[in-house]
């Protein structure tokens, strides 16, 4: 199977990124939308910045939260995908694009009644067309700015014993600390690592309790960790993602990973490749970000992962070189709680009960330096080494109690020697940093 993934995505996109600052929402995507479909028909490897002519027009309506209906009254689903763009499977098909923007990746407008040419294809995977999409209520373009990352680029991290010391003054359930690994690290791969300026979305809040969510989750255990299921660890080994932005890959591999071993009561242990998800995956953006969802989901269905083995992790962007491996697959990606925006704490304990989920949250500060306990953001910044607001990608693997604490438990990809044994913890039912609200899970093909 040849994979033209980075020409495609160049291509398209004009950069070499495919996650993009377009900053587009709920109310400005709702509404009635045509899809030019193009004439030509292929599978998986089409060249989609090649859009030639159109073949066929759709029109589709996409209602608020989830609800998509076509001129024939077909009904389907629709989603957010971050604020990135959307997709919509409705009639057999699934449609996903980015939404349109122009200009610099720290200074771009989104145009966001439009979208990027995107990828269409038969939810079985066989017809593959090229698309892009146009709202038929226009909307004023608007303006995204990114973090400049040139002076973070010649900047060097530097120790700020103060720093520790305010922390641990101001912080009753966790600890801070300085890791000596930081110290002469260029503040732009720390940056990429609590997962980059491309990766940042606003978080959408958690979405509202349903009464029969709530039913279903009063019968849950007080506490579940994966790693220990009457004596049994169904968790993958901890990972360093290194100065790479690849925390995405790293999170959505080791939810696949885990998820294969509970599925097949650890008789399957696979380990996957993130450098694949770097090299390869046309959703994601490489070493400078990208999404769940789109990664341990969408790519794991359209295109499949490959084992470590066949591609090992080297933290920096390729070309893709793992075209000839073997791929395994996955299937029936979601946001947790069925749409962009409707996670909460309850849901994601229901869904955690099937295996472990791929998180985000907002990265501050201070979140670099913990050591140990259940985490809160402290409101402190280091003067010395301040960082743009991020989202990070982790795996959820447990939740608990301590002394009346609610939290969760949760997988992080800094190596072994960060905060518990490369595990933290963090407060539960407040939607700490967000936590709660942007939640992916997938079901892996044994």
């Amino acid at each position: 199977m040849k994979l033209l993934f980075v020409a495609v995505i160049v291509a398209v996109l004009g950069l070499g990124c495919c996650d993009t600052p377009a900053n587009c929402t709920y109310d400005d995507v709702q509404g009635t939308w045509k899809f030019y479909i193009s004439k030509d028909v292929g599978d998986r490897t089409m060249d989609c910045s090649k859009m030639g002519s159109v073949g066929s027009i759709r029109k589709i309506n996409l209602k608020y939260p989830d609800l998509a209906t076509d001129e024939f009254g077909n009904e389907g689903f629709w989603t957010m995908v971050y604020n990135q763009g959307f997709e919509v499977v409705i009639a057999g098909r699934k449609f996903f694009a980015f939404s349109k923007y122009k200009g610099s990746l720290q200074n771009a407008t989104s145009y966001c009644d439009q979208t990027m040419p995107g990828w269409s294809h038969d939810v079985v995977e066989h017809q593959w067309s090229c698309y892009y999409g146009e709202k038929l209520e226009k909307l004023a373009p608007k303006a995204t700015h990114l973090i400049d990352e040139s002076q973070m680029k010649s900047s060097v991290y530097k120790p700020n014993p103060d720093y520790i010391r305010q922390l641990n003054e101001a912080s009753s359930t966790w600890k801070a600390t300085i890791y000596a690994e930081y110290e002469g690290m260029h503040l732009i791969d720390l940056h990429r690592r609590n997962g980059g300026s491309r990766s940042r979305v606003s978080s959408p809040g958690r979405g509202l309790l349903k009464e029969e969510t709530k039913m279903a989750a009063v019968n849950l255990p007080e506490s579940w960790d994966w790693r220990n299921v009457d004596g049994v660890d169904f968790v993958s080994p901890v990972r360093n993602q290194g100065g790479c932005g690849s925390c995405y890959a790293f999170s959505s591999m080791a939810m696949n990973e885990a998820r294969i071993r509970v599925m097949s009561n650890n008789t399957q242990m696979p380990v996957f490749s993130p450098q694949d998800i770097v090299d390869c995956c046309q959703y994601s953006q490489g070493c400078d970000g990208g999404f769940p969802y789109l990664v341990g989901g969408k790519y794991a269905e359209d295109f499949g992962l490959v084992d470590e083995s066949c591609d090992p992790y080297v933290g920096e962007d390729r070309k893709c070189k793992s075209t000839s491996c073997s791929r395994r697959y996955a299937t029936r990606y979601r946001y947790v709680g069925g749409y962009y925006g409707a996670c909460n704490e309850q849901e994601m304990k229901l869904a955690l009960q099937r295996g472990p989920l791929s998180v985000s949250f907002m990265v501050y500060d201070d979140f670099m330096h913990y050591k140990s306990g259940v985490y809160r953001h402290s409101g402190l910044t280091d003067k010395y080494n301040p960082f743009e607001i991020t989202n990070h990608a982790v795996l959820l693997v447990g939740y608990g109690a301590d002394e009346g604490t609610k939290y969760w438990i949760v997988k992080n990809s800094w190596g072994k020697g960060w905060g518990e044994e490369g595990y933290f913890r963090i407060l539960r039912g407040a939607d700490e940093c967000a936590i709660e609200s942007i939640a992916v899970e997938t079901f892996p093909v044994l």
